[in-house]
């Protein structure tokens, strides 16, 4: 097939030696298999922004770092050079994402570069080496749902204790290997700690899960894997290994009136007497 424009400056560089195929184009990217040398792999190419179907909304770019103030100014004004350092960070968000995933062990293709726009990365791939199926296109059976899921709660537990956020998980964007699930698509990933939306979107992830594998197993319609998962995570408790039960129950609790009241209290006594104070050395220095 034609070389696509973008990924001509890889073949000049040797790191492409030739484009099979496209395999899929979305709403962020469009993806080619490569031959790299003995190996194929995938080629992603993050299209424009006024081209994409998925915008920046700012629930997923806050408490992005950038790189230093000027950077920062400028994405604030909106200036060509501001849009421009936007776009790249925007991309950077998942080549970042995947090497830190990939080195806590989460199920994510192996990255292998990032070159003007272009990310190079593993083929996840089939028993018989063809690109792996989307979660999304397979039937299961009922233990089937319930493997991919408890397999897929675990992933989300490793990306937290990793400190991300998939913030898009569905079974849209779940590759099925021979070993099982594959994460993909992070552009939109989030800071869990920086993030005030972070807690929000794990749950919605975690309920996409819940409701696709709930088609197949539909006792996971009732679990609450969100709410648990984060509760434990922001009391600064939450590994790996962390056991779940899959349940949440918030304990509330009746507010100490009278205790709050004498807390008023003893601070509205406390100013007063600072104010009594000021008054007799103002009356002092007269």
């Amino acid at each position: 097939m034609k070389t696509p424009k973008r990924i001509e400056p890889l073949i000049e560089d040797g790191l492409v030696d030739d484009v099979i195929r496209q395999l899929k184009s979305g709403k962020e990217a469009t993806v080619y298999v490569v031959q790299c040398g003995d190996e194929i792999r995938c080629a992603k190419i993050y299209k424009e922004a006024n081209q994409r179907g998925f915008h920046q909304a700012v629930h997923y770019t806050e408490g992005r770092r950038v790189k230093n103030s000027r950077q920062a100014r400028a994405m604030e004004k909106g200036s060509r050079y501001g849009r421009q350092e936007q776009e790249a960070a925007w991309q950077h968000a998942e080549v970042d994402a995947l090497y830190k995933l990939a080195a806590a062990g989460v199920r994510v293709p192996l990255p292998f570069g990032f070159y003007e726009g272009v990310l190079l990365m593993e083929l996840v791939a089939d028993e018989n080496g063809q690109p792996a199926p989307r979660l999304n296109d397979l039937e299961l059976t009922q233990e089937q749902a319930r493997e991919f899921h408890a397999f897929l709660i675990r992933q989300v537990v490793l990306m937290l204790c990793a400190g991300i956020v998939h913030g898009d998980l569905s079974e849209f964007n779940v590759l099925v290997d021979s070993r099982g699930p594959v994460i993909i698509d992070l552009p939109q990933a989030v800071d869990a700690a920086a993030n005030n939306n972070a807690s929000r979107m794990l749950e919605r992830d975690v309920d996409n899960l819940a409701v696709y594998f709930g088609q197949f197993a539909p006792e996971l319609l009732a679990t609450q894997y969100g709410k648990e998962i984060w509760s434990i995570y922001q009391k600064g408790e939450l590994l790996p290994d962390t056991p779940l039960t899959g349940y949440y129950h918030q304990i509330e609790k009746n507010a100490d009136v009278r205790s709050v009241m004498r807390e008023i209290d003893a601070a509205r006594d406390d100013n007063a007497a600072k104010l009594r104070y000021q008054q007799l050395k103002r009356e002092e220095g007269r």
